[in-house]
């Protein structure tokens, strides 16, 4: 797990692996070309590039036109600009019709970091999570990005892509193939499960290593589908082991923790925590600072661990 790369990096070169092997692949953003690494496709394949400018709402139109002519329209925007500011034509435009975008947005969550609470995205899967027919991929490094990416491509239909800023460590091997819709046991147990997506699964598994230190073996399922969410691991988890952990970079309003809990309510009933942001925006910080000032730890995985387990009948 030592070497770093942010989900973006390997999304731009992933993105040009695409245009080498399918010319129906075209990408569009919104003057941000730069940060979401797009730009790497740009230079490689400047006739399937759409720059839109500072216009996301045009942009998703745009590639819901594209979609229609055949294409598999990749659009991208900072988190905050793709869900909220065009979230109507997102809703009407792709998501309504069902039309072939893949909408791949990046600087999601409170890692963002120095740009602040206006930039932090922390309700995009909420947002998401709620638009009908919407499949929503958030992965947690960048192996699991490329493969995650090339199988929204050949997916049928409009997906969400969550991506970061910072730099992540690697937690897959190269072979690691992920299917989407289906959560990935990484770790076993008996005495609770956590559910981790994102940046947070790193974290999850360091607090597995930590409780299993202490005596207690722990499952760890990495949720790199948000929606569909797998709900029969859920459920599975939910009858074996008893109590359940959940851990996201964004709100728990309507995010991993809510999509979990929906699940396990209406099936097994069991203990829950929550790691997440809990109903506040974000603010200006390092990332490392605001991790810790929200509760985004493994240090706090473990205690919420700790505490379910207290609630276990």
């Amino acid at each position: 797990m030592s070497e770093k790369i942010a989900t973006r990096e390997a999304y731009g070169s992933t993105l040009v692996k695409l245009g080498e092997t399918n010319p129906q692949i075209v990408v569009l953003d919104a003057d941000l070309s730069k940060s979401t690494k797009t730009a790497m496709f740009a230079k490689k394949f400047p006739e399937r590039f759409f720059q839109m400018g500072i216009a996301e709402a045009d942009m998703m139109a745009t590639a819901g036109g594209l979609a229609l002519g055949g294409k598999i329209a990749f659009a991208s925007t900072f988190a905050i600009f793709a869900t909220g500011r065009a979230y109507d034509q997102v809703r009407n435009t792709i998501a309504y019709p069902g039309l072939n975008v893949k909408i791949a947005a990046t600087h999601a969550g409170i890692t963002v970091g120095e740009d602040g609470g206006s930039h932090q995205s922390i309700e995009d899967i909420a947002l998401m999570r709620a638009i009908p027919g919407m499949t929503i991929l958030n992965p947690a490094d960048a192996v699991e990005t490329e493969k995650l990416i090339i199988a929204a491509a050949n997916y049928k239909g409009p997906v969400y892509i969550r991506l970061g800023r910072e730099n992540v460590p690697i937690i897959f091997e190269a072979d690691y193939q992920p299917e989407i819709g289906k959560a990935v046991k990484l770790r076993d147990g008996k005495a609770a499960t956590i559910f981790a997506t994102g940046i947070m699964v790193e974290k999850a598994l360091q607090a597995a290593d930590e409780l299993k230190k202490q005596g207690t073996t722990i499952r760890v399922i990495n949720v790199h589908t948000i929606k569909p969410l797998d709900a029969a691991t859920v459920i599975k988890a939910a009858w074996e082991t008893g109590a359940i952990v959940t851990a996201e970079e964004h709100s728990i309003i309507g995010g991993l923790a809510s999509a979990v809990a929906e699940v396990v309510v209406q099936n097994h009933p069991v203990p829950m925590e929550f790691i997440g942001i809990k109903d506040r925006f974000g603010q200006s910080g390092t990332p490392a600072a605001l991790l810790d000032e929200y509760g985004l730890t493994a240090k706090n995985i473990v205690t919420a661990v700790q505490k379910v387990l207290g609630r276990k009948i």
